[in-house]
């Protein structure tokens, strides 16, 4: 959720669904103790130090339960947790390599938006700037709305990693709005108040990211991406079907006035503890369902107009599911449950999913289909297998099922 996801506005067609994607398990048997808290350590100092490192590493790796997903991890509220020895060195590379496969993420990502970036430097520095009508600014700026709304996630959960694949994308996004901005393709006001925004945006993330933010202007900032990301979504659904049902605003105003309700309820006390965390996790969930939305979108419109198959690249479709799978591994083995939720859509609906489509249109060979199918199928597989081996599960369920439920 989310992707975290980067995909050209470009591939989009007339609906306000524009947006790039970027761009965010099940407990049977257990061969290794339940997790649980300590706070003591061995009295032996290089024992006392190893025990500090591997209760850094597996603080954030308490289950996350959904409602829960856009909590900090438990690593930056103190908890411990004692592992088994035996598994604490499996633990601590398959923590490395997972972090290492979200940081690669950026390479597919960085692919998708180039081409775009450089299209539209040519055809400004030729004067054509009637060939950037073509890109939709809204989806442009709805795909942008969903990254700033997922590194705001990111940034508070501490994702290294995959806060450099969401800043990428806000800035890839940034660039292409600023070229629209100057062929004229997007409204002056829009792109001044879209420039405050984003600069606000990156400063503010990273200041709470290094703990240099007052905490009142990040709850501001938070409820400021929920009422914008709460607004967009149904909005961006409804208008994805226009013309077979009316054009209409409605939709974007009822979910804003919602949005402005809740958010004033939460402030002021009249929701519950549960609603209030419920509020809190809105902002991430409407950016990844966001991005879950880009395939539906594109398969109605494959299907209205298969012709429109033609438009799609095949290679775009793939680093789309490269580099959303790439995140999968990181999702599962920290228990978000929303990250794994959007990146796994993301890679097998957007990205696989478009490259069926073109294979049963004729767009592409059977072979390249075929290739990609194996390819994801082992990286999945791969992934389910590695985690439940680190976590000492009999079976891959043991792993989704935490994931879903928590421990």
């Amino acid at each position: 959720m989310a992707s975290s996801l980067i995909v050209a506005a470009a591939a989009a067609n007339k609906s306000l669904l524009a947006a790039p994607s970027h761009c965010h398990s099940f407990s049977l048997h257990s061969n290794c103790p339940p997790l649980h808290h300590s706070h003591s350590f061995p009295s032996k100092p290089f024992l006392h130090l190893h025990s500090l490192s591997l209760t850094s590493l597996h603080r954030r790796l308490i289950p996350v339960p959904a409602l829960d997903s856009d909590v900090p991890h438990p690593l930056d509220q103190g908890s411990t947790v004692k592992v088994k020895n035996n598994r604490s060195k499996e633990i601590e590379e398959w923590d490395s390599w997972t972090a290492k496969f979200s940081g690669g993420a950026n390479v597919p990502f960085l692919l998708l938006q180039m081409p775009q970036i450089i299209l539209n430097a040519k055809n400004l520095m030729s004067g054509n700037k009637t060939a950037l009508l073509a890109v939709p600014w809204l989806g442009m700026l709805t795909g942008l709305l969903g990254n700033l709304s997922l590194l705001s996630y990111f940034a508070k959960k501490r994702e290294t990693e995959v806060i450099v694949v969401q800043t990428l994308g806000v800035v890839s996004i940034y660039i292409v709005i600023a070229q629209l901005a100057m062929a004229e393709a997007m409204p002056l006001p829009y792109y001044m108040v879209t420039s405050v925004v984003v600069a606000t945006g990156l400063l503010l993330n990273f200041l709470n990211y290094f703990g240099m933010l007052n905490a009142g202007i990040w709850l501001f900032w938070e409820d400021f991406i929920t009422v914008c990301g709460l607004s967009v979504l149904p909005q961006v659904m409804w208008s994805t079907f226009v013309p077979y049902i009316p054009n209409s605003i409605l939709p974007g105003v009822l979910s804003f006035v919602t949005a402005v309700a809740a958010v004033v309820m939460a402030r002021t006390g009249k929701l519950s503890e549960k609603g209030v965390k419920f509020v809190g996790a809105i902002s991430g969930w409407t950016a990844t369902l966001l991005f879950m939305w880009m395939p539906v979108s594109q398969m109605w419109t494959n299907f209205l107009n298969p012709d429109n198959i033609k438009g799609l690249s095949a290679f775009s479709m793939l680093l789309a599911m490269i580099g959303n799978g790439l995140m999968i591994p990181r999702a599962l083995f920290t228990r978000d449950f929303m990250w794994f939720t959007g990146s796994t859509w993301a890679s097998l609906f957007y990205g696989y999913g478009n490259i069926l489509c073109m294979y049963y249109f004729n767009s592409v060979s059977g072979k390249f289909l075929l290739a990609a199918t194996a390819g994801l199928v082992s990286w999945i597989g791969m992934a389910l297998w590695r985690d439940t081996v680190v976590y000492g599960y009999s079976s891959p369920l043991g792993s989704l099922k935490e994931l879903i439920f928590g421990s």
